[in-house]
């Protein structure tokens, strides 16, 4: 029975349904089945992103066929690893730039995958938040301390926030106890919204909990996936984190089946969807503005 190692930054005890789940849906529509016809080996790094270069090492003296990462920050430990045995990442991070693969459509050597628009869809979220918030002049800006990408977001985002005219307080956070401190900050700056930078490693395990400190803080919050809207949170604006994962097990089965990475281009989702959750907006108080929600792709009620 083939084994698939599948090397994650989180912890076993996060909440993994939105990566754990469309991925075996993906595996399952290429033709396996976890304890059927295929073995999983897990190795987490328990939010200790430094021990993924050795858990992947691990992996990689396992002799497992493929290696599924996790993440961008999991992705390049595996890479580092082997040039031999065929990774398959999910990320919302630029393949490219991180160095994973040559080019999306030839990604050469052993590596490919799921890739999905994140990273470079902040400053579009920082205009959503302007117009859900005109009379608004300062914004939070949440970011993982750990990913590899933040600074340059961030970048990004103050040269959107001067064309705008907005000043920004940029928050950084590594850990539950952060993001308490991070949402306290917020309300002693008194934004008038909070942006999350995209963070699959970090954030997207704790999207119930980060919905909740923005209600308990009464601020609205949009979020990089949809997901994030459908736990709790205000709004979103990007792709779906569940199709990223279903592809990269598709991919999985596909390299199990006897495909070569270097001939499976990068998948990249390229479907955008605003998402706004009226009910959270009710909590709040909050009356989305016709405009917005005229725009809005998806309207939880």
């Amino acid at each position: 029975m083939p084994v698939i190692g599948y090397l994650t930054g989180h912890s076993a005890d996060d909440p993994s349904h939105f990566s754990t789940g469309p991925f075996f849906l993906g595996l399952k529509e290429a033709g396996y089945v976890e304890g059927q016809n295929v073995a999983v080996e897990y190795r987490y790094a328990e939010n200790q992103f430094d021990r993924l270069p050795a858990l992947a090492a691990d992996l990689v003296r396992r002799r497992v066929a493929v290696i599924l990462a996790d993440g961008a920050t999991a992705a390049r430990a595996a890479k580092a690893a082997t040039t031999t045995i065929p990774i398959v990442f999910a990320t919302g991070t630029d393949p490219v730039t991180l160095g994973l693969v040559a080019s999306l459509n030839r990604p050469g050597a052993n590596v490919t995958g799921s890739a999905v628009l994140a990273d470079e869809l902040s400053p579009k979220q920082l205009q959503l938040l302007r117009e859900l918030l005109p009379n608004a002049g300062r914004f939070g800006v949440l970011a993982d301390s750990a990913s590899a990408t933040t600074q340059s977001v961030i970048t990004d985002l103050q040269a959107a926030a001067r064309t705008l005219g907005l000043q920004l307080v940029p928050v950084k956070a590594r850990t539950d106890s952060d993001l308490e401190t991070a949402f306290a900050t917020f309300s002693q700056q008194h934004v008038g919204a909070v942006l999350v930078i995209n963070s699959n490693a970090f954030f997207a395990p704790r999207m119930e909990q980060l919905a909740a400190l923005a209600a308990r803080h009464a601020l609205p919050t949009i979020f990089p996936y949809r997901e994030f809207a459908l736990a709790g949170g205000l709004m979103s604006y990007g792709s779906s984190l569940g199709y990223e994962y279903r592809q990269a097990g598709i991919y999985t089965g596909r390299i199990l089946k006897g495909e070569k990475p270097v001939d499976l281009p990068v998948e990249q989702a390229t479907k955008l969807e605003l998402v706004i959750n009226l009910k959270t907006a009710k909590a709040l108080g909050l009356t989305i503005p016709e405009a917005l929600l005229a725009t809005a792709d998806e309207v939880i009620q």
